[in-house]
């Protein structure tokens, strides 16, 4: 990695690196995406990936195929340096480097404590998620 960006998605199989060189980077098939990916089954606005204190984070936007980390289908999910991501049955490495004093446990602890706000079809992709109630507690 130079130090013109903020990490590297590494093709698995090979093939040149994509440097992420954005806080906020979208991938998709459209040439408008900061990563354009000209395959079929990419949906035109497909995923984004976001650097938020230190740690990237990828986010399905509701692409027909979906994204994975590691294997598992996901909608979100924060990412380790070295974490494999699916889209559309396209692999890539996540390669990055954590700044001084990140503490990447903490990110991962929040997100699992969303995980319980959900419902299994929501966390699927099946469902929308619910609204809090406007105003309040009832």
């Amino acid at each position: 990695m130079s130090d013109g960006h903020f990490g590297e998605l590494v093709p698995v199989g090979g093939g040149d690196a994509i440097p992420l060189v954005s806080e906020v980077m979208t991938i998709g098939r459209r040439e408008s995406c900061d990563i354009c990916l000209k395959f079929q089954n990419i949906s035109g606005t497909h995923c984004e990936l976001a650097l938020k204190s230190g740690i990237w984070h990828l986010r399905d936007l509701n692409s027909t195929n979906g994204v994975k980390v590691n294997g598992e289908r996901t909608l979100r999910k924060p990412l380790r340096p070295g974490d494999e991501i699916g889209i559309a049955g396209r692999k890539y490495i996540i390669q990055y480097r954590l700044s001084s004093g990140t503490r990447i446990e903490d990110v991962f602890s929040e997100e699992e404590e969303n995980v319980f706000g959900q419902s299994l079809m929501e966390k699927a992709g099946l469902e929308k998620p619910k609204r809090p109630p406007e105003g309040g507690r009832r």
